[in-house]
């Protein structure tokens, strides 16, 4: 039996229709970092897909570690496959922190991390502490609807990180990134020195 609304096809013979969006997450790619100092995802290579396959892409990273003191950890867009990362982009971006001696707690707005149509990268964790083993960042970033041509692309991320200071902070960052071509490649870089980590990319339907 099939099931049609308003045209569209819901149920064909009982099972849902291959282009009915169910919310599964498919895992895309998975990046082992070692040594690096910037990790790309460009779509068509090695086996990335960044398209309009899916309506969101999430980008999960999973023990971030830097190889240095006072380091921060940044990430940008491409719309040409990775040749140039310099799109605009307008962001908001908020940090709540506390230090392991309890002597630091607050809850601010950074404007010295956020964007007015700036072409930079976006900072995901600022003063990353390395020379910590055991120190690192975990998180994730949603990317919406990259391949529309008709919208702006807009981001959110949240993420946990143990700070130069000692300190637990969670950022908590989105925006637009401000072109209607479509955004094919995404790039996390570190500010100096190398890192090592996982990232893991999955797309929803």
């Amino acid at each position: 039996m099939g099931v049609i609304s308003n045209g569209t096809t819901l149920l064909d013979a009982g099972a849902i229709d291959s282009g009915v969006p169910t919310g599964a997450t498919t895992l895309i790619k998975t990046i082992t970092a070692n040594n690096a100092n910037v990790i790309q995802f460009v779509h068509g290579s090695s086996n990335v897909v960044l398209d309009n396959t899916y309506s969101i892409y999430v980008f999960k990273f999973i023990n971030i570690h830097a190889d240095n003191d006072d380091v921060g950890f940044s990430f940008n867009f491409s719309i040409d496959g990775g040749g140039n990362y310099n799109l605009a982009k307008t962001t908001t971006n908020t940090r709540a922190v506390h230090g392991e001696d309890a002597g630091e707690g607050n809850l601010n707005y950074r404007t010295n991390a956020d964007l007015a149509q700036g072409t930079g990268n976006q900072v995901l964790g600022e003063s990353c502490k390395g020379g910590n083993n055991d120190a690192n960042l975990c998180g994730e970033l949603l990317l919406y609807n990259p391949s529309s041509t008709t919208f702006v692309k807009h981001f959110t991320y949240n993420i946990s990180n143990m700070t130069q200071g000692d300190d637990a902070e969670n950022v908590l960052c989105g925006g637009y990134i401000n072109t209607t071509s479509a955004v094919n490649a995404f790039a996390l870089t570190v500010g100096s020195g190398s890192w090592d980590g996982i990232i893991k990319l999955y797309g929803i339907k």
